[in-house]
């Protein structure tokens, strides 16, 4: 199989679908790559190392749409990338669909094979693939929120950890899985007051067990979660429904009542965002203001990490890139029930019922879709 790497166009994206480590490995299991001038310049990977892996190098993305079996990305495919997919073509990246019509029915439209990274489960019903984004996503919300606090850029100018005698910023985070463990870990790190919201009592259990009792767990529901984001300083959505849009958990009226100068970040935003007032922003323009709430929503959050993101998300992804190229797309699917879970559309038709309920479309499951 001929794999392509095109250059990511999001903007400022800079992580890149395979670095050198996986393209040797495809290589000597006797698989072509072929990847896009300058695809990996920014974390530091040349096209001449890409040479030295054994790749080839593309002159354009659009050589390498037109000459790749399967296509693997890291973002989803902008408007100008879909137009260049094919029928029977596998496109292997993050997709997101659920709060976006627009690119689902693209990719309908083309007739490509599209497998969603982040609906690829694992024996233990993760989701490999999505767990180191979450992971750095979570580390780096916190981070964000820090800065965003600071007076310069609207927050109340408050110092997470607090010093002695002034109390510490008080964290809110809105789910226990990976993203909202890891924006726990560092808030707790920089001495705030965590609390974290689960509907799972035996997450809750876990987190307090992991982190010794110096943060407060609570149930979610409504009135939890309304309780504690408006005595917050800084709001931490971390919500996941795997392949669905993100339940909106804080409302409009929440964040009316939050304090002025108080932050949102919203990591949910990829899947539509779990706070009303939310939009996709920029790392070029990051924040907005909104009842003079700062929300920060960034939909890539990890990009700004671009190396170390890259290094993370290959680590994951390079076993199913070779079983999907070394097997065929066809076969490593039928064979592996957790990859299939990651068939989002096939040949003119959605095949995931999560993707199907948040946009009112019909579906054929999966298995389904491969036997026909």
């Amino acid at each position: 199989m001929l794999v392509g790497v095109p250059r990511e166009i999001k903007a400022e994206e800079h992580r890149v679908g395979m670095t050198l480590g996986p393209v040797r490995e495809l290589v000597r299991a006797g698989q072509e790559v072929i990847v896009e001038t300058g695809a990996a310049h920014r974390i530091g990977i040349d096209d001449e190392d890409y040479v030295a892996a054994g790749a080839r190098i593309a002159a354009d993305a659009a050589e390498v749409f037109a000459r790749a079996d399967m296509i693997v990305k890291v973002k989803e495919p902008q408007p100008s990338e879909i137009a260049m997919l094919r029928e029977g073509q596998v496109l292997f990246t993050f997709l997101h669909l659920a709060p976006d019509p627009a690119q689902t029915q693209g990719l309908i439209d083309s007739g490509c094979i599209a497998i969603a990274y982040e609906t690829v489960t694992d024996e233990y019903g993760g989701l490999p693939l999505l767990a180191p984004m979450s992971e750095v996503a979570g580390r780096m919300a916190v981070q964000a929120g820090a800065h965003c606090l600071e007076t310069e850029h609207g927050g109340r100018g408050i110092l997470l950890g607090g010093v002695p005698g002034v109390r510490p910023g008080r964290v809110v985070v809105i789910g226990g899985g990976v993203v909202g463990t890891n924006a726990v870990l560092i808030a707790n790190g920089f001495g705030a007051q965590v609390t974290v919201l689960d509907t799972s009592h035996r997450r809750l259990a876990a987190l307090d067990l992991e982190f010794r009792s110096v943060i407060t767990t609570r149930q979610s529901r409504a009135d939890s979660i309304e309780q504690e984001v408006v005595e917050a300083d800084l709001v931490i959505g971390a919500v996941l429904v795997p392949g669905a849009a993100a339940p909106r958990l804080v409302t409009g009226d929440m964040v009316a009542a939050m304090k002025r100068g108080s932050v949102i970040v919203d990591v949910a935003i990829d899947q539509g965002g779990c706070c009303e007032t939310s939009r996709p922003t920029t790392h070029s323009d990051p924040s907005f203001v909104v009842d003079e709430v700062v929300h920060y929503c960034v939909a890539n959050m990890p990009g700004a990490v671009a190396r170390t993101s890259t290094l993370a998300l290959n680590n994951a992804t390079l076993p199913y890139i070779r079983k999907l190229a070394v097997e065929g797309w066809r076969e490593a699917m039928l064979g592996d029930p957790h990859l299939l879970r990651g068939l989002n559309v096939h040949r003119g038709r959605l095949t995931h019922g999560a993707v199907a309920e948040a946009q009112d479309r019909d579906h054929i499951p999966a298995q389904e879709a491969l036997a026909a």
